[in-house]
């Protein structure tokens, strides 16, 4: 092994921690936060939103304008080394007066932390927000997969383009909740003569 490899150890940046163990009794909501929202909220103040905490597991509401910004500082912070990018993903709900959220899941190994991060879209605004490309090269197909099943651009991407749909794919995004359950081409099942039934949403396109 090179003496410049050094491989990161769970806990290794927090020996006094307990080891590890399947936690029991945990409350839905309002148990202790993740230490890294305080820091956020100290280091970054009004790009910060609200904080939840929903079975253990805290989620930072932030800023999208600064969404590079302070994915960066966590990545790159000695206090906060959140090394590994486990998911990016978006949530529609069927109500048309929420906004669209995208989802972002960090983790940090050194202090065996979890953490994630939303950026709510108003409903009619565009679906823009930063690419963390940049920052974690495991973020290139999570977010073709957002751009492809969603229709989120992400800035600054170098190759966003669609990753389970065809390239010239041009029926919209799967996930999104105004889309027909068979799509928006009408097709005929082999063995059947005439078209499948169409299923849609109480969301229409505007």
């Amino acid at each position: 092994m090179s003496d410049a490899f050094q491989p990161v150890l769970p806990g290794a940046a927090a020996p006094q921690q307990p080891a590890p163990a399947t936690p029991t009794n945990i409350a839905y909501r309002d148990g202790a936060a993740n230490p890294s929202a305080d820091a956020l909220r100290a280091h970054f103040a009004a790009a910060i939103g609200r904080t939840e905490v929903i079975w253990g597991e805290t989620t930072v509401y932030v800023d999208g304008a600064h969404l590079a910004d302070i994915v960066r500082w966590l990545h790159d912070d000695p206090a906060q080394r959140y090394d590994y990018l486990s998911d990016i993903t978006a949530v529609e709900y069927r109500d048309p007066e929420l906004p669209l959220q995208v989802v972002w899941h960090l983790r940090s190994l050194p202090f065996r932390r979890f953490l994630r991060l939303k950026v709510e879209i108003p409903r009619g605004a565009p679906l823009d927000v930063p690419s963390v490309w940049s920052i974690y090269r495991s973020a290139d197909w999570f977010e073709r997969e957002c751009y492809d099943m969603f229709g989120i651009t992400f800035e600054e991407h170098p190759n966003l383009r669609r990753i389970l749909l065809a390239d010239d794919w041009d029926e919209g995004h799967p996930l999104r909740k105004d889309y027909p359950l068979r799509g928006y081409r009408e097709y005929i099942q082999p063995g059947f003569e005439a078209p499948a039934p169409r299923v849609h949403s109480r969301l229409r396109r505007p």
